[in-house]
């Protein structure tokens, strides 16, 4: 496994492996539209960044990092394929954002996620996040909310 900085060549198997895994447990929405139809646009080019999961040169996972207003970055749009599940990519993607956190100077990480994605709210409580209070989100399925403070 090998995590590497999105490339315009991976523009395809984000939106792809983002919309596999959105549309078998929620809607996709509006949002998530937006986001995968252009990630150069909508998240690297505001200061974001996206890292891809490759197995032989082919991609299996990927994660945003997307730039807040307050110093923070959202972990956002995180997915790893299904064979995979369970294999500690999620993880070395995690690590990857927290990595890149520290050197973007960021203040802190910050999800939305839902409360039925067990295995994902474990990975991220192990990796130090917290759960904060519910708060506006243009995301129907978020229901828990949480960061990690640098």
């Amino acid at each position: 496994m090998q995590i590497v900085d999105f490339e315009p060549a991976h523009a395809e198997a984000f939106r792809t492996l983002n919309e596999a895994w959105i549309s078998k447990y929620f809607a996709l929405e509006p949002k998530d539209r937006e986001v995968l139809g252009d990630p150069q646009g909508k998240i690297i080019a505001k200061g974001g960044a996206v890292f891809m999961a490759l197995h032989d040169g082919e991609p299996v996972g990927c994660v945003a990092l997307m730039k807040m207003d307050d110093g923070g970055y959202e972990v956002a749009k995180m997915t790893v394929s299904e064979t995979l599940r369970g294999s500690g990519l999620g993880r070395l993607l995690m690590q990857r954002c927290i990595d890149a956190g520290a050197e973007l100077g960021a203040t802190r990480l910050y999800l939305e996620t839902n409360s039925t994605l067990g295995p994902a709210l474990g990975l991220y409580r192990a990796m130090g996040f917290k759960d904060l209070a519910p708060t506006d989100t243009p995301y129907a399925r978020a229901d828990v909310f949480m960061e990690r403070v640098y």
